[in-house]
């Protein structure tokens, strides 16, 4: 897990970080600070009180209705939306799986959506983030 850690901090200072980089800085700084929802039920239930700042949903979502349910939440409430390819690599960021002892997540879980309700402390990553979605209005 440090190296990973290593790598995020080393695109940090080495250059402009991508948003999948960033993505994923936010997600763990997020889980650490205890603010994310993840699954349907979690988010939706956020989604409709107004606590999420950010929704990330995974493109290969099996169920149309869950992916229409989580955009109509979004749009209604005004809250960012970013799309990831994977719903394996969005569960792997967001904690929902074991990390063995050379670092490597194992028994990772999918999970199509997970909610920020929480940002934690302000981060470069965060900052790119902003940055993206206000280039994207």
């Amino acid at each position: 897990m440090a190296s990973e850690g290593d790598d995020v901090a080393a695109a940090a200072a080495g250059g402009p970080m991508d948003v999948n980089t960033a993505l994923q800085e936010v997600l763990k700084t997020a889980l650490i600070n205890d603010g994310l929802a993840r699954g349907l039920h979690e988010c939706a239930k956020a989604l409709d009180k107004r606590q999420a700042h950010l929704c990330i949903l995974a493109n290969n979502c099996d169920e149309p209705m869950y992916v229409k349910l989580v955009e109509a939440l979004c749009s209604e409430h005004g809250i960012n939306l970013i799309k990831v390819d994977d719903n394996k690599k969005l569960g792997e960021w967001s904690g929902l799986c074991k990390i063995d002892k050379e670092g490597k997540a194992r028994k990772v879980v999918g999970c199509s959506c997970v909610v920020i309700k929480d940002f934690g402390r302000d981060t470069p990553a965060k900052d790119v983030l902003d940055d993206y979605f206000k280039a994207r209005k």
